[in-house]
């Protein structure tokens, strides 16, 4: 059976999930076999979409989500906290 894992992460101050800090989320994101989504105000987006990840509409000091299923769920989820903390 799969793993999964979940998180909140909080999306440093001055950080918004514009064009680069996003394409750097879902380039994260793809190195892992596990299903990945993101999760902001009720929105819910694949991790492993730019479009998606865009949508959201993240900005510095926003509560994310995310959630991870798969058989390396808790590596995927590490590493997105660990990106999220480097963008700072």
């Amino acid at each position: 059976m799969p793993a999964s894992s979940e998180s909140t992460v909080a999306l440093p101050a001055g950080v918004a999930l514009h064009a680069r800090p996003a394409a750097a989320f879902v380039k994260t994101a793809l190195r892992f076999r596990s299903r990945m989504t993101v999760a902001l105000d009720g929105k819910v987006a694949d991790a492993k979409s730019i479009l998606q990840v865009l949508a959201l509409g993240a900005t510095g000091g926003s509560q994310l989500t995310v959630a991870t299923s798969g058989p390396d769920a808790p590596d995927a989820l590490d590493a997105i906290a660990e990106l999220l903390e480097r963008l700072a």
